[in-house]
């Protein structure tokens, strides 16, 4: 009896510790973009590596809940944020953070890059960027445009517009992006910034026209969009993001497999047949090119937040 118990304890020894869960906290609403990739994201970290994964939505103060969450988790990997541009402008928007970003978070990857069109109404006269611009400088503050909120990629981007384009417009805030939408579309404003994956579908109806887009580059869902570059607004590059983030203070072994397994999620098939088509650019670079990003990004908003006067307690 006791060679089989000593037998029995010995193979128990061995046996593989049981894999601990790993959480994505997402700080918005299910449902979104950021929510979608998350579940791809962690379906995909399950099947490499072993480990069960839960989506946990933590929406709320511009995503500064959810990041609060990750901020004080312990750095081994089983806590990971989805973090998107609001995490660069908050430094800038709010007077104090839970947090100080660049110690708190580890990058991981970045994971997409969403750039923003500027829309008018399809029926608006205006044809051309340089005919919304002119009709702009010809009545300062007359023209309007709405945004998802104050502080918000969109807000910030629009407000980055009119700086590079010596105009001044009076922003509309919104509480969310749908209802800015419908502001457009229903004659309450003349502009809006707004992203790809809502912005298509009313573009190719004819419902909204788009002067241009806030990226680089040209997006290949909208190859007819020119860029706000191209349009005599130099040097304008304005994309939103979503990437992955650790803990500050994760060790670099363990950024490192879970960047592999993120990275492998990001470029498969699946995820660009999911992604693509709405206008979403993969980016899926390597851990330190998302920590440069994430650092010129804090400093690139800065001007923008400065400029929109928004400031929040």
């Amino acid at each position: 009896m006791r060679a089989i118990l000593a037998a029995l304890m010995l193979a128990l020894a061995t046996l593989p510790a049981r894999a601990q869960p790993i959480s994505i906290v997402v700080p918005f609403p299910p449902g979104g973009l950021a929510d979608v990739m998350a579940r791809l994201v962690g379906e995909a970290l399950r099947e490499r590596l072993g480990q069960p994964v839960v989506i946990d939505n933590r929406p709320g103060a511009g995503g500064i809940v959810g990041a609060r969450v990750v901020a004080q988790a312990a750095p081994d990997g089983t806590t990971l944020l989805l973090g998107n541009t609001n995490l660069a402008v908050n430094p800038s928007l709010y007077k104090s953070l839970p947090y100080e970003t660049l110690v708190a978070f580890a990058p991981i990857i970045q994971a997409v890059a969403v750039p923003n069109f500027i829309l008018v109404h399809g029926a608006t006269p205006y044809r051309t960027l340089a005919d919304f611009i002119a009709d702009a400088r010809a009545r300062p503050g007359a023209l309007n445009f709405s945004s998802a909120g104050n502080g918000t990629f969109p807000h910030l981007a629009f407000v980055l517009f009119t700086l590079r384009a010596g105009i001044q417009l009076t922003h509309v805030p919104y509480s969310g992006a749908a209802p800015a939408l419908q502001a457009l579309l229903g004659h309450q404003v003349e502009a809006l910034s707004n992203d790809p994956p809502t912005s298509l579908p009313q573009m190719r109806s004819g419902a909204v026209r788009a002067l241009g887009i806030t990226s680089a580059q040209r997006l290949p869902q909208a190859p007819d969009v020119p860029t706000l570059a191209e349009q005599g607004v130099t040097g304008f590059d304005a994309v939103g993001w979503q990437g992955f983030l650790a803990p500050g203070g994760t060790p670099p072994a363990v950024i490192a497999r879970l960047h592999g397994a993120i990275q492998a999620a990001m470029t498969s098939p699946a995820m660009r047949e999911k992604l693509e088509p709405q206008g979403v650019r993969i980016v899926a670079g390597s851990s330190a090119e998302f920590a440069a990003f994430l650092r010129a990004d804090i400093e690139r908003w800065r001007e923008a937040v400065r400029a929109s006067g928004a400031t929040v307690e």
